[in-house]
């Protein structure tokens, strides 16, 4: 980081005292698991539980994705969390033209049902949690693992988990987005009903600012993006007919870590502070489930250096602990290579360790929030919600996130940052450990996780069998009926769900959307 300023620009002082908290309000404290929550959501943290430990991980095929699933919760994992390959992020099936080259390389092909049940075969789904990191398919996944379940003879009710759905930041930061915003809210609001009916433990969206921080986002633009995106959310569902305390309690959160620890510690206890409010005074929940601020966090892709990678092991720790001092309900801590290649299973082991160590041989699980009153991160904390508050209302200026974003404010400012910051490090003003200073030589040669390129053309082969074998007229009955829904106000899951349960493919479902909703065209801008 810049000496005398925070990574979100506000001013970081030598010393903080008193002085730094006179007149500050008590109740913006508040007590452990009361509002406005700064201290936590829980009045006991981790002194009851720890977080759950969740590793992100998938790759190749579904086969080759169960085997790492199996050997992480022989580890100690509570917690699963899937990556995605590119295709079916996009909904595309694996034969499809731009599928080629990227089937199972940044996580595990996903065309059907049947991939599913493989995926998750000796996974009881009844007793483990499981995250999806996927966006614009969401809905489609989640029925995937809904129909699996019901395969397993796991009753809907009894699932827990989260998908992230979160398709606004995709416009901002990511770019995996298919249908135009509107539709995709319609598609987000669709899938709060259908769980509030048939999965009421699901969390039925993951509001990210991860993505946003890794494009580039400052703690205080993380903060305001990610809680303007909640707004159109929890708007688009008010709109639909829901009210806010049937779907509010489910809405949950996905945060960076980064190895900044006192601004992140702020950060989170910032974030809490902000959504009570907003919930409360601004959608009239009543529910206090409403109005808590629950998140998973991830440790920072982007700070991960390919330069003497073993250094990522003190940075991973150092970004886990401000997670876990900032009140995380659930944390993935990145592999050491994850720079250079997919994880090995030795670097996904030692990720695991890292959580583990910090939560059964340290003391931080001891007592709730050990940075209450801290005048540094009080401090910080009141900077933050003021920045992140400033920054809120230039999106509500433009008329919310779907217009600011549809005018490039929230991609332009985050671009903004992240040039500076890369030119600090160029120019040496910001360390970097192994890359602008403290270098060597020549790095240890490392051997990379390689995919087997004939795991491509073994994906592509699945499909085609399924193709073959299923009853083609009644899915092509199925699809239509998708398309018919969507071109009127029903609810798009039941017939997706009736659709996929005939074996109809990711792809075939989301281009029968595609050939009403359309596909989204971003400005181009100069």
């Amino acid at each position: 980081m810049v000496r005398g300023e925070t990574e979100s620009g506000t001013p970081f002082a030598r010393v903080y005292g008193p002085a730094d908290r006179e007149g500050a309000d008590p109740a913006a404290l508040g007590e452990p698991g009361g509002f406005p929550y700064t201290r936590g959501v829980h009045p006991g943290m981790y002194t009851e539980r720890p977080w759950t430990m969740r590793q992100y991980a998938g790759f190749g095929t579904a086969r080759e994705s169960n085997a790492r699933y199996r050997e992480l919760i022989g580890h100690g994992t509570t917690g699963l969390s899937v990556a995605f390959d590119l295709p079916t992020q996009m909904g595309h099936d694996s034969d499809a033209p731009l599928a080629a080259g990227e089937v199972g390389k940044v996580g595990v092909a996903i065309d059907s049902v049947e991939d599913m049940a493989v995926l998750f075969d000796a996974i009881p789904l009844g007793e483990v949690s499981t995250s999806m990191t996927i966006n614009a398919p969401a809905a489609v996944l989640l029925l995937l693992y809904e129909l699996v379940a019901e395969e397993q003879g796991v009753p809907a009710e009894r699932l827990t988990g989260t998908i992230q759905n979160d398709v606004l930041k995709e416009y901002i930061a990511r770019g995996t987005y298919i249908f135009p915003p509107e539709p995709s809210l319609r598609l987000v609001a669709d899938t709060f009903a259908y769980c509030r009916e048939h999965l009421p433990r699901w969390n039925t969206i993951s509001i990210s600012g991860y993505h946003m921080a890794e494009a580039g986002a400052t703690p205080a633009q993380e903060i305001a993006f990610t809680l303007a995106n909640a707004i159109a959310y929890v708007d688009a569902a008010l709109g639909a007919g829901l009210a806010v305390d049937e779907f509010a309690p489910r809405l949950s959160f996905f945060f960076v870590a980064r190895t900044t620890l006192l601004e992140e510690v702020a950060k989170f206890r910032a974030a809490r502070r902000i959504w009570a409010h907003l919930m409360r005074d601004r959608f009239g929940a009543q529910n206090p489930r409403s109005m808590m601020l629950r998140c998973h966090t991830q440790t920072a892709g982007v700070q991960l250096t390919a330069q003497q990678p073993e250094v990522n092991l003190v940075r991973v720790t150092v970004q886990a602990m401000a997670a876990v001092l900032g009140g995380t309900q659930s944390l993935h801590t990145n592999s050491f290579d994850e720079a250079i290649a997919l994880p090995t299973q030795k670097a996904a082991r030692l990720a695991l360790r890292t959580q583990q160590v910090l939560a059964h041989e340290t003391d931080l699980t001891a007592t709730v929030d050990p940075f209450a009153g801290s005048y540094v991160v009080e401090s910080l904390t009141d900077d933050l919600e003021a920045e992140a508050l400033r920054l809120m209302a230039a999106v509500e200026e433009r008329g919310g996130a779907v217009r600011a974003i549809e005018e490039g404010f929230q991609k332009s400012e985050i671009e903004r940052i992240a040039y500076r910051v890369a030119r600090e490090v160029d120019e040496g003003e910001r360390v970097v450990v192994g890359v602008n200073r403290f270098t060597v030589e020549e790095d240890e040669p490392y051997q990379p996780l390689r995919l087997d390129p004939a795991l491509e053309a073994e994906q592509t082969a699945r499909l085609a069998r399924l193709r073959a074998s299923r009853d083609g007229a009644a899915v092509r009955t199925a699809l239509e009926e998708v398309r018919r829904v969507a071109a009127g106000s029903g609810n798009v899951l039941v017939p997706l769900k009736e659709a996929l349960r005939r074996r109809a493919t990711v792809g075939e479902v989301c281009d029968a959307l595609r050939d009403v909703w359309g596909v989204h065209r971003p400005r181009e801008t100069f």
